[in-house]
């Protein structure tokens, strides 16, 4: 997937922040791949706050439809981070032996995905059951989202093969809802509350509440593995960095003021334009502590294996290294939710 455009660490105006690690040696970058959606907040804010200058570390962001497609860029070290959903195409990738892994979860439940409906099919098909033989939109073949749509077509009986499903990017399918080129979609925030708001869908399934095992790891962080053994300590430095804006992240994800700093953040980078729908709509879920759930990992393998999007099966040590969000969280210590009196599930 080509990227549509870089934004350097000055394009946020960055502040002076305690300093929590040692600052590398000489300013050196590291360019990730991000798709569009609220959890950028965490990159976005790590950058305003100037976590990475901290540390010596320029970033540079590319902007990508679906890690389903940059994994070449990856494994190229065109890119030397991606975070994004969790694809078939990771687990082809491992069975090739390219030099990638997981190092973090970066999106797990609550994640705010639906499976929207057409606006005039509401009333018309009221149960996943029914969906069987229409088009539902996708934004990957082998991606979560398709992962997702299959899980909770399971759930009333229907296999993934007996629906069309075509794949359109997230910033595309109002579209294809206007044009009645899918009957149902599976979309994410931000793009489920624009959509609402709109009317361009109607809410329909949610994955939080369908799909097992839970928590659902959707999104990680992925690194090259051949640039991670070089380059050990500025991998550390860059989570341990990025961790801290997750953690901010996860603090407004509660309620805590820091919120309206990572909403302009992510009004200025473009991942949503109407801020009154992030105070509206709840956040997609993640690990302060970058933990991911390997049952649900390894449940999405055999998935995708079952369905012909791969083809081989690996344990879960060879599929994740947490080592860079243990050194991490080691480094800042136990999170705990600013807002303290925060009801809501995730991010804890």
């Amino acid at each position: 997937m080509t990227a549509l455009r870089s934004i350097r660490l000055a394009a946020f105006g960055l502040a002076i922040a305690p300093c929590l690690l040692a600052p590398a040696t000489a300013e050196e970058t590291v360019r990730i791949g991000i798709a569009r959606s609220v959890s950028n907040g965490a990159e976005l804010i790590a950058i305003q706050k100037g976590y990475f200058r901290e540390v010596g570390i320029k970033v540079e962001i590319d902007d990508i439809d679906t890690s389903a497609n940059t994994i070449a860029l990856l494994a190229t070290n065109r890119l030397q981070i991606v975070a994004g959903g969790v694809s078939a195409g990771y687990f082809n990738a491992i069975e090739k032996g390219l030099p990638i892994t997981i190092i973090a979860d970066r999106v797990s439940t609550p994640i705010g995905h639906n499976l929207m409906l057409r606006p005039d099919l509401k009333n018309k098909i009221t149960s996943l059951a029914q969906l069987k033989g229409k088009v539902i939109g996708s934004n990957g073949a082998g991606s979560v989202s398709t992962y997702e749509v299959g899980k909770m077509l399971e759930t009333a009986g229907v296999a993934i093969s007996d629906v069309e499903v075509k794949i359109f990017p997230f910033t595309q399918m109002a579209v294809a809802f206007a044009n009645k080129a899918i009957d149902a979609g599976i979309v994410i925030p931000p793009f489920v509350s624009e959509f609402l708001e709109q009317g361009h869908a109607v809410g329909f399934a949610e994955p939080d509440l369908l799909v097992k095992p839970s928590p659902m790891t959707i999104a990680v962080i992925m690194v090259n593995t051949d640039w991670a053994k070089k380059n050990t300590t500025l991998l550390r430095n860059y989570y341990t960095a990025y961790l801290r804006g997750v953690r901010d992240y996860c603090d407004a994800y509660h309620g805590a003021p820091v919120k309206e700093e990572i909403v302009a953040a992510l009004i200025r980078h473009g991942s949503e334009r109407r801020p009154e729908l992030l105070y509206k709509y709840p956040w997609p879920a993640r690990s302060p502590n970058g933990r991911i759930n390997t049952a649900s990992m390894l449940d999405m393998q055999d998935w995708f294996v079952k369905n012909g999007y791969a083809h081989a099966k690996f344990p879960a040590e060879r599929l994740v290294d947490l080592s860079y969000a243990d050194y991490a969280v080691q480094k800042l210590g136990p999170f705990v939710p600013a807002n303290k009196d925060s009801k809501l599930d995730g991010c804890r």
